[in-house]
């Protein structure tokens, strides 16, 4: 990978910005955009300055894959034209990323890290290095051991490129492209707080989860488990309802087996049963592995995205899982909910949890 490549120096940037900066979430059917401000500098809370909500035309975006350049541009010069923006975070599909670890000798010198994973990119990810774009991060060292452990995220070049050259075109300055379920860590989980954390992103497409430890996202995946896939199950029940109905029968009685929504919780709870077994598969593969495993035990489970409304389903995963399971706290980072409240709503807030935590990058 050059050293003087126009895009290794946004992937993302090596230190916090100061510009302001809109957090831009990015998927197959939607973008979502926020930006915060601080009135004045002692403010502890933040305060949304731009938000919104533009659909994107069918085919732009495509599991992660942009296929049409200049539409997805015209999409985000929407937004700018919106919210007056220059600078922006920018969220990568996690369906796209590579992470891997890999450990370095304690006294490596930092200008040779880089080059020295590049020598191991082969080995880890299914990318030459000359087509992959990698950012990494030092996570602890070993002083008996001697060795520094450090975590390696990497994308095609091809991914981001499409990505950056989208933004340009929109008049657009990337200052960062950044993996989904870390955005989503830095918006739920409060600041500096240790530990290990599942986040699991249930939108309308698809389902990303991320094990984040101490702040860091350490693993990444999808699952092929969709709002839009539960949708036309349900539909094969109700008939073509509206998708605004059938959000609100999810919403409000989802996973409740009553009599008048038996045969819906029972599509239902097939899914969350699929969802359970699969986020089981994922927790067991994290804890089997033998870099720390007392230290990086799960503590909780956190649900975000356009789908996480549905009802019953942190308590059907906590249960299953007997692990901690709630919605994400999206919020926890900007403002005190004790002093202030959003202007978007707690329903609406999951699907924002991506933008949110990007649009946090200046701040914390």
């Amino acid at each position: 990978m050059p050293v003087l490549s126009r895009v290794q120096k946004l992937f993302p940037v090596p230190h916090i910005m100061s510009f302001p900066s809109v957090g831009v979430d990015v998927s197959d059917t939607s973008l979502k955009y926020i930006q915060f401000e601080r009135v004045h500098a002692h403010d502890v809370n933040l305060v949304t300055k731009y938000w919104g909500d533009l659909t994107m035309p069918s085919g732009i975006v495509d599991r992660g894959n942009v296929h049409d350049i200049a539409k997805l541009s015209a999409v985000l010069n929407e937004m700018r034209e919106k919210t007056n923006a220059q600078y922006v975070n920018m969220s990568l599909p996690e369906e796209r990323a590579y992470l891997f670890e890999t450990t370095l000798p304690i006294d490596t010198p930092r200008k040779e890290i880089r080059g020295l994973i590049d020598f191991r990119l082969e080995e880890n990810v299914p990318l030459s290095p000359r087509d992959a774009y990698f950012d990494y991060v030092i996570v602890g060292s070993d002083v008996k051991l001697r060795i520094l452990h450090i975590v390696v995220s990497v994308y095609a070049q091809s991914t981001i490129n499409s990505y950056y050259d989208a933004c340009v075109q929109a008049h657009l300055t990337p200052l960062s492209f950044e993996i989904e379920a870390q955005a989503i860590a830095r918006a739920s989980i409060p600041a500096q707080q240790a530990g290990t954390y599942m986040v699991v992103d249930f939108g309308k497409t698809r389902m990303g989860v991320g094990i984040v430890n101490n702040g860091i996202l350490r693993y990444t995946s999808t699952i092929e488990i969709a709002g839009e896939q539960i949708s036309a199950d349900m539909r094969a029940v109700l008939g073509d309802v509206p998708e605004s109905e059938l959000t609100h029968i999810k919403n409000i009685k989802g996973l409740s087996h009553t009599k008048d929504n038996e045969h819906i919780a029972t599509i239902l709870r097939g899914y969350a049963e699929t969802i359970v077994e699969e986020l089981g598969i994922r927790i067991h593969y994290w804890d089997t592995r033998d870099i720390d495993s007392e230290a990086r035990t799960i503590k909780k489970v956190i649900i975000c995205g356009g789908s996480a409304n549905l009802f019953g389903l942190p308590e059907f995963l906590s249960q299953k899982l007997e692990l901690p399971t709630e919605r994400a706290q999206v919020w926890a980072n900007v403002l005190s909910l004790d002093n202030q409240i959003p202007e978007i709503t707690r329903r609406y807030s999951y699907g924002y949890g991506t933008a949110i935590g990007l649009a946090l990058r200046g701040f914390i």
